[in-house]
């Protein structure tokens, strides 16, 4: 009888930890990315201006450069690939520098590619300014707003006189002040980074359909190639 008692109340204590439905969780992600997704719609206008603008920027020869801190670097990395892979061979080569946070296989060797050293604000400023120029794009990402090495990259930019575009997490913070323009996503830091993905993402479709309204309506262009 004592093992029988022992055994009720082992599942009893258990009850509350029962796995939930598949359904149920996929549900509860949804709730919780809801309200990062609505508070990018509000900024829907200025992620469009975004991509129109730098359509004409690299048409008219000018640079992108990117950057994101920690797990935000991933979505720069990919945001980067988009505009360098759907655009090859259609026209000449825009460039575009992705500096990233840990060297790959991959892209050890690539000339667009490098490192962004945690901690080591100094040398990533050193980066920008080697490499950026009066009005390029200096594109920085992060879900917190406060990696000094992004804030010493956007201070780097604005003293070559290039733009600085900055997709944070909750206003205000550090790199949104300092950015020219920002767009700050109210959420947990888990939810920003999905919606800057998507972000970035609608950014650069953005940039396709304008790159595509240049070679049918080249006047609406002036200064591209």
């Amino acid at each position: 009888m004592k093992a029988v008692s022992r055994l009720s109340r082992t599942h009893v204590a258990e009850a509350p930890f029962a796995v939930k439905a598949p359904v149920d969780i996929v549900l509860e992600h949804l709730r919780q990315v809801g309200p990062a997704v609505a508070s990018l719609r509000h900024e829907s206008s200025r992620l469009a201006g975004w991509g129109e603008e730098l359509a004409r920027r690299l048409l008219a020869g000018n640079r992108l450069v990117t950057a994101g801190s920690a797990g935000s670097a991933a979505e720069v990395q990919q945001f980067t690939a988009d505009l360098l892979g759907r655009h090859s061979g259609e026209r000449r080569p825009f460039s575009v520098i992705a500096l990233r946070g840990t060297p790959t296989a991959a892209g050890a060797g690539s000339a667009n590619v490098m490192e962004l050293a945690q901690g080591n604000a100094e040398a990533v400023a050193s980066l920008v300014a080697a490499h950026i120029r009066s009005d390029d794009v200096l594109l920085v990402v992060s879900a917190s707003g406060h990696r000094h090495a992004l804030l010493e990259a956007t201070a780097a930019a604005k003293t070559a006189g290039a733009t600085v575009w900055a997709v944070t997490g909750r206003a205000p913070n550090p790199l949104a002040q300092a950015a020219d323009e920002a767009i700050c996503i109210s959420a947990p830091t888990p939810q920003v980074r999905e919606a800057q993905l998507i972000a970035l993402q609608a950014m650069a479709e953005c940039v396709s359909a304008a790159l595509h309204n240049h070679t049918t309506r080249p006047e609406a262009f002036p200064g591209g190639d």
